[in-house]
């Protein structure tokens, strides 16, 4: 079923991913140039990236090892036999003519990706990962009248992670897409930046009637560069197609252009087949054949992935599964929460992450490896409240003060004096003074509107500037009320 402005209607979105996923590796796929974003124009290119004549590719391990950790990643079979193929097809950017790709024999084959939405936890096939090399990027907005390119890009290794057509929502789409960019991010084997263009989606949306099997005319949105704007595209296409079909019309198989700005999609051709692209064996490249031996030394040498870190965080933290996943989506986080919950309350922690420490990231706009306070820094400031040392609310203060100076909590509450009072009878003197101030309030606490006894606390703590043991406080007060 899908909604379009609150309303059902009597149609069913299936919708499949083609994420381009640039592989982390310091040399590009077939060639020694440098592969590291950036740089000035033109810059990381060698002869067999520009298309020199005779130039003969040789395959990079590195690229190959990130595949197959990857395909580890998404609980899919790694072919021990792989081949390449030319992909021919002309564009500026390309200066081969061709790209070399995997089509019959890709590197990865089946696996899956679970992810849980507001409908539940399913399973998302992934047909597919092949390793190929990216083109160069064409600039059209520097001169009126010519296109300039820069071929940086070109040869760079690209995993193309092929999904099947099981997501029926543009909310399972987005939850798709964070379960592989964190799952490579874990790997180590892209960055995941959509922003910089190193993970990029391909959306495939078809519609059909609830209740149908067949699958229909689907259109492809290509590049589309992040979560936010796949869900969007996924519903404007959806939308587009639905008014299609109930107006009379057919949809046209064909690839289409994503606009931000205007909320809908542009036709941009039509759509290929796999023999317009003249797919043959790349005669220059032999078969990549691996041994068991070295796929169980890459398996073995693999890190935590976010799904089972996340059952951790669950199991042995005791945090709820919000909170784990939330902290698992990402590596540095998940590192710098665990570097700062070491020998302290992981549910306190994680509070202070997710809480106070994320405002301040995002309101900066800054990742949470530029976080002016480190991650064991932000444990010791949990540690101060677990052992009575400040309060809650002092340490909010103390918070601020280590994102001004960048130094530890224990310097600052030593050096603006802001100990929490632990001393029974200075507490036991602020609370008669603030009972003798406010003897209205003391009798209707004591005649049963005991809401007030929360502002007489709050008072009492005013009076102590926050540093008087609230539990003391508490217990003092009760018992002079009761007396």
């Amino acid at each position: 079923m899908y909604t379009i402005h609150g309303q059902t209607t009597d149609w069913e979105l299936v919708i499949g991913l083609e994420v381009h996923c640039e592989i982390l590796s310091n040399a590009k796929v077939f060639s020694g140039a440098s592969a590291v974003f950036g740089g000035e124009q033109n810059t990381h290119v060698s002869f067999i990236d520009a298309g020199f004549p005779g130039m003969l590719p040789k395959v990079n391990e590195k690229c190959i090892e990130q595949c197959v950790k990857t395909g580890m990643g998404l609980n899919a079979q790694i072919n021990k036999y792989s081949r390449f193929d030319r992909k021919n097809y002309f564009y500026a950017d390309l200066p081969q003519g061709y790209q070399i790709s995997q089509l019959y024999h890709p590197v990865v084959g089946e696996g899956f990706i679970e992810v849980t939405t507001s409908e539940g936890t399913r399973k998302i096939g992934v047909e597919r990962l092949h390793l190929e090399q990216d083109a160069g990027k064409s600039i059209h907005d520097m001169s009126p009248t010519k296109t300039f390119i820069d071929l940086n890009r070109a040869g760079v290794g690209l995993m193309e992670i092929v999904s099947k057509p099981d997501m029926r929502s543009p909310e399972e789409a987005g939850e798709y897409l964070r379960q592989l960019r964190a799952i490579v991010r874990a790997l180590g084997t892209c960055d995941g930046n959509m922003d910089e263009g190193s993970m990029r989606c391909d959306v495939n949306v078809s519609v059909r009637p609830v209740g149908d099997t067949a699958l229909r005319t689907r259109a492809e949105v290509k590049n589309v560069n992040s979560v936010r704007f796949v869900m969007h595209a996924i519903e404007v296409e959806a939308k587009r197609q639905i008014e299609i079909y109930e107006n009379g019309g057919q949809v046209k198989q064909e690839t289409r252009l994503y606009d931000s700005d205007n909320g809908e999609t542009r036709p941009m051709r039509g759509k290929e087949n796999a023999n317009d692209y003249r797919y043959f064996p790349d005669p220059d490249l032999l078969p990549v054949v691996l041994t068991d031996e070295y796929i169980e030394n890459i398996r073995k040498n693999l890190p935590e992935l976010p799904e089972a870190k996340k059952a951790r965080y669950i199991g042995e933290l005791g945090l709820p599964a919000y909170d784990a996943g939330v902290l698992t989506a990402d590596m540095e986080t998940a590192n710098y929460f665990e570097t700062a919950a070491k020998g302290h309350d992981a549910k306190k922690v994680a509070n202070w992450v997710m809480g106070d420490l994320f405002a301040y990231l995002n309101k900066e706009c800054l990742p949470i490896s530029k976080s002016p306070i480190t991650a064991v820094n932000l444990g010791a400031l949990v540690g101060l409240i677990e052992d009575n040392t400040i309060s809650g609310k002092i340490a909010k203060d103390v918070f601020q003060l280590m994102i001004e100076t960048g130094k530890a909590p224990n310097t600052i509450v030593e050096e603006k004096g802001l100990k929490q009072t632990t001393d029974t009878g200075a507490i036991e003197k602020i609370v008669d003074e603030v009972m003798a101030a406010n003897p209205t309030q003391v009798a209707e606490i004591k005649a049963g509107k005991d809401k007030l006894k929360g502002w007489l606390v709050g008072q009492i703590m005013k009076a102590s500037q926050g540093k008087a043991n609230p539990a003391l406080a508490n217990q003092i007060l009760n018992k002079k009320l009761n007396g």
